[in-house]
């Protein structure tokens, strides 16, 4: 069986030592980078892997490009055979901040065209307070191959979403928290505010009070509402810099809703031309 959005603890418990699966922590702070390999090193997942958002997640910036741009595909797919991963792997994910990062892994994966990637549900804090298995030993795998081609129709740029802004085609959504969606409390981007058209579904809201996702049915419901008609082709899903976003297409993949597109730029592309409008 293959697990393309969610898999249990229990579930990974009972592959934890099977080769083809591979699991990935990408435990990260945005305003400590060396949180996550310090946290890896202390305790993880047994057998996990780890990865880096800003060194193996993303492209270099430019000033204009965003706060995580897409890392260059080549570049990525070296690195994902360098740690074992290949295309029959079976990829699971996790961080301990309810997705925010291990959900930029799921979709990378996908864009390359890897569908057997998924989610641990309720991340490392359910897995520990579950009692579940966990080590400070390095794993060693096997590199590999990884073949794939990224898929350009699940990303919009930023000159395309410009032109589309007032297209009744489009429904942006958001997934920054109200705050910053408002444009206050703004302590990460040099502008406060939000794409105008854009609608606000914080990457939190996903989520049960244990940090698992909501049952499917009543994520469809939420999303249906907020799209209010649109097409789930016509959704494009943004944040600050095109990390947290990734949780929001999850969970729209977990609803049944397919075809949903990322602004990889996010906001911090966005607002670093003035000549972009901004919403408050």
């Amino acid at each position: 069986m293959d697990y393309t959005t969610l898999v249990d603890g229990a579930t990974l418990q009972q592959h934890l030592d099977d080769p083809a699966w591979c699991v990935v922590d990408l435990r990260h702070q945005l305003a400590d980078t060396g949180y996550g390999e310090r946290a890896y090193a202390a305790a993880h997942i047994r057998g996990a892997i780890f990865l880096h958002l800003d060194r193996d997640l993303s492209g270099p910036m430019t000033g204009t490009n965003g706060r995580h741009p897409l890392p260059d595909a080549e570049r990525l797919k070296a690195r994902l055979g360098a740690v074992g991963i290949g295309n029959d792997t079976q990829v699971v994910v996790y961080d301990d901040a309810q997705g925010m990062i291990a959900g930029r892994l799921w979709w990378l994966l996908r864009w390359l065209g890897h569908t057997r990637v998924a989610f641990l549900d309720g991340g490392f804090p359910l897995w520990q307070a579950e009692g579940r298995p966990v080590d400070d030993v390095l794993p060693s795998r096997a590199p590999t191959q990884f073949a794939g081609s990224p898929d350009p129709r699940m990303l919009v740029d930023a000159a395309t979403l410009l032109a589309s802004l007032e297209s009744p085609e489009l429904c942006l959504i958001d997934a920054r928290g109200p705050d910053r969606f408002r444009g206050e409390n703004e302590t990460i981007d040099p502008v406060g505010g939000h794409i105008p058209g854009a609608r606000n579904r914080f990457f939190k809201d996903n989520l049960e009070a244990d940090g698992r996702f909501k049952p499917a049915a009543l994520l469809r419901a939420e999303y249906l509402a907020l799209m209010a008609g649109a097409a789930p082709a016509q959704v494009v899903a943004q944040c600050g810099s095109g990390v947290s976003a990734c949780l929001d297409l999850l969970a729209m993949e977990i609803a049944g809703l397919h075809g949903a597109r990322l602004y990889a730029g996010s906001w911090s592309e966005w607002c670093s031309d003035p000549a972009r409008p901004v919403a408050r």
